[in-house]
């Protein structure tokens, strides 16, 4: 018997473990601010991932609570990027030359990467590849983009660049529901850059579709998903709305306690979920969609992508190593985070680690179980075992009593540790749950800004 009617199912997208607001200034804390030579020494380099933050849009969201700001006044592009070089340089140095340094994959994010102009992006790629000695045109490059960026001559200097994948923010091609998402653009706008994009040689195309918008219904969701498919993307992901603190949606939404909006997210789901399985997409977790026939991309997929020996540089990027996980200040209200892009571009010295979070044995057999469990294959009990010398089923026996009493654990399953579909469906409960005692004190004293 499930119980699930009872359990709110959504609390939290869990992107990263541990989230950014569990993260603490380093001076503070026993060592103090380590330099990054020290963190890095000991670690494998020789398949770093790297991860390139554009904290730059056009406009902002009502749903967003990225590390972002609308514009970039008096040449502030081009002095972020200057600071983006000092820091590749300090993380290059860092990373030393004793044994192999090699980048396995790589992704420009933000913000809205292609905020920037053409030019600016062949600089963004310079930096990746004279300072970090990533070679783009081999390894797996995916870049985010949004309808009004997406130009001919900016998507140009990517394909050049070797990018292997384009992910765009559509959130809806209905007008009026993408008006309700304060998000402003025109469906003609939307075809015009996904042509533009198709019209390149880069071979893998996502689209990010939002579901739970005011006034959206099944109707309306299928016009979205049938306007996707039009374009046949090789991956398409699904996002539940949600409405956070400090952003447009926050000051002016209902209470994210409403069970009626909790009931009409999970009907779109799963009617969205039927809906792409039904038109040849695989299910790869509960956001992430990939078109049966499309080739297999190299690189890794969804929750996988936060993986240790991740290289972040930007000021809203995350570093991992195997014990700490390390970024600049987090915050969502504009003025904060313009103080923050401001600071980071006047920054001389980035030899050491400013704000993070270590990770002990306990929150890395979390970590690799959020990671695993989140994905709609599962995870090999053995290979749990053979990393941490133990069952998870030991390690977590509570948690994974209850989610078995949910009907949340797929029992057919034989070695895998792997979700129902209704487990898929409720992972946005069931990854808050596996949450150390000490992350959610953390995150819970977080003062927003």
């Amino acid at each position: 018997m499930t119980v699930t009617h009872t359990v709110r199912p959504y609390e939290s997208y869990v992107y990263a473990y541990p989230h950014k607001t569990a993260y603490r200034p380093l001076a503070g804390q026993p060592g103090g601010r380590p330099g990054l030579s020290e963190l890095w020494a000991g670690e494998r380099k020789d398949a770093l991932s790297l991860y390139m933050h554009i904290p730059f849009c056009e406009v902002r969201c009502g749903f967003c609570n990225l590390f972002t700001r609308i514009g970039a006044p008096d040449e502030l592009t081009s002095r972020y990027l200057d600071a983006l070089d000092r820091q590749a340089s300090a993380v290059r140095d860092a990373l030393g030359d004793a044994e192999p340094v090699r980048f396995a994959a790589a992704a420009f994010g933000g913000g809205t990467p292609t905020f920037l102009t053409a030019g600016e992006l062949e600089r963004l790629c310079d930096i990746a590849e004279k300072r970090m000695g990533a070679d783009l045109r081999s390894v797996p490059l995916s870049v985010e983009t949004s309808p009004s960026t997406a130009t001919a001559d900016r998507l140009a200097v990517l394909a050049e660049r070797g990018a292997t994948r384009i992910s765009i923010g559509v959130q809806s091609f209905v007008e009026a529901e993408a008006r309700a998402a304060v998000r402003p653009q025109h469906a003609a706008d939307v075809e015009q850059a996904l042509g533009a994009i198709r019209d390149t040689s880069i071979p893998v195309l996502n689209i990010d579709l939002i579901y739970g918008i005011e006034g959206q219904t099944e109707r309306t969701w299928q016009t979205s998903l049938d306007a996707a498919l039009r374009w046949r993307p090789e991956e398409l992901y699904l996002y539940p709305l949600y409405v956070r603190p400090l952003t447009a949606l926050g000051r002016l939404a209902k209470s994210e306690a409403d069970a009626a909006w909790d009931e009409q997210r999970l009907r779109l789901y799963r009617a969205g979920r039927d809906h792409l399985l039904a038109h040849g997409y695989e299910q790869v977790s509960m956001r992430m969609f990939r078109r049966a026939d499309a080739p297999r991309a190299e690189g890794p997929d969804d929750y996988a992508c936060q993986t240790d020996g991740m290289i972040g540089l930007g000021c809203g990027a995350r570093s991992y190593t195997s014990r700490l996980h390390y970024s600049f200040d987090y915050a969502v209200r504009m003025s904060e985070v313009r103080g923050i892009i401001d600071a980071y571009t006047a920054t001389a010295d980035f030899s050491r680690a400013e704000v993070g979070r270590y990770t002990d044995g306990d929150e890395a057999c979390r970590r690799h179980l959020l990671q695993s469990v989140l994905q709609a294959q599962g995870m090999p009990v053995d290979e749990y075992r053979e990393r941490f010398g133990t069952s998870p089923y030991e390690d977590f026996p509570e948690e994974l009593a209850r989610f078995e009493a949910r009907g949340w654990l797929d029992a057919e399953a034989r070695g895998l540790l792997r979700l129902s579909p209704e487990g898929l469906a409720y992972s946005d409960a069931l990854g808050p749950e596996l949450f150390s005692p000490a992350v959610r004190a953390a995150m819970a004293a977080y003062e927003l800004k």
